[in-house]
């Protein structure tokens, strides 16, 4: 697995100037998960792109497992808000708006690949950091709600379980996404766009449960 993002050009050292030292070392991991992975660095290294000691991350954070977990929540976070803004609370046209919940799926995980790892290829367990894991749960929810909304065209009798529906989706979203959108020499070539890979199998799914026009 590869990873793309920002690298330090080779200072080993941005220098650490703003008095945020949380925040200064977030923004270094950031940048390492993005240049090596989110196994690819040591806490050491996020202080020396930070511009600190070595000892001084210690004062946030325990080890580089707990600052790769606030990466990750972070990047759930801007995940979720990314989500609920393509999906939009269904309207005008809740179909199309679960396309475009799938677009922006894809979006993130192209032009967020440092948070994207930090998220899905990192070791750390959600459930073993605080908040980590109901911030996982969020990003997942707007998935949830909106098969619900979808589900619920349905007629009752033949209504689908909305949490399969997201399942699915989700499972499709992440498989397209890590084959297809992320750099690096695993990336597989496809005769079309990955959205457009996406928005077709989302809709022959649909269709298969007569949830969308044309089944």
């Amino acid at each position: 697995m590869s990873w793309s993002g920002p690298s330090d050009g080779g200072s080993g050292r941005r220098g650490y100037h703003h008095g945020n030292l949380r925040e200064a070392l977030v923004e270094a991991a950031v940048e390492l998960i993005g240049a090596k992975g989110p196994a690819g660095f040591t806490i050491a290294e996020a202080a020396r792109l930070a511009g600190v000691s070595p000892a001084a991350p210690y004062r946030h954070f325990r080890d580089a497992d707990a600052l790769l977990a606030e990466v990750a929540l972070r990047g759930f976070t801007l995940f979720t808000e990314r989500l609920e803004a393509a999906w939009g609370g269904g309207k005008p046209e809740p179909v199309s708006k679960f396309e475009d919940l799938g677009r922006a799926y894809l979006a993130f995980a192209r032009t967020e690949p440092a948070y994207y790892a930090a998220m899905f290829d990192s070791h750390i367990a959600t459930d073993g950091h605080a908040g980590l894991q109901d911030a996982a749960d969020r990003a997942f929810g707007v998935l949830r709600d909106a098969a619900e909304r979808i589900a619920a065209a349905a007629p009752k009798e033949r209504r689908p379980p909305a949490l399969m529906i997201a399942l699915h989706v989700w499972a499709l979203s992440h498989g397209i996404a890590s084959l297809f959108v992320r750099e690096g020499p695993q990336r597989r070539k496809l005769p079309m766009s990955p959205e457009d890979l996406l928005e077709a199998g989302v809709l022959l799914y649909l269709q298969s449960l007569g949830l969308s026009g044309g089944a």
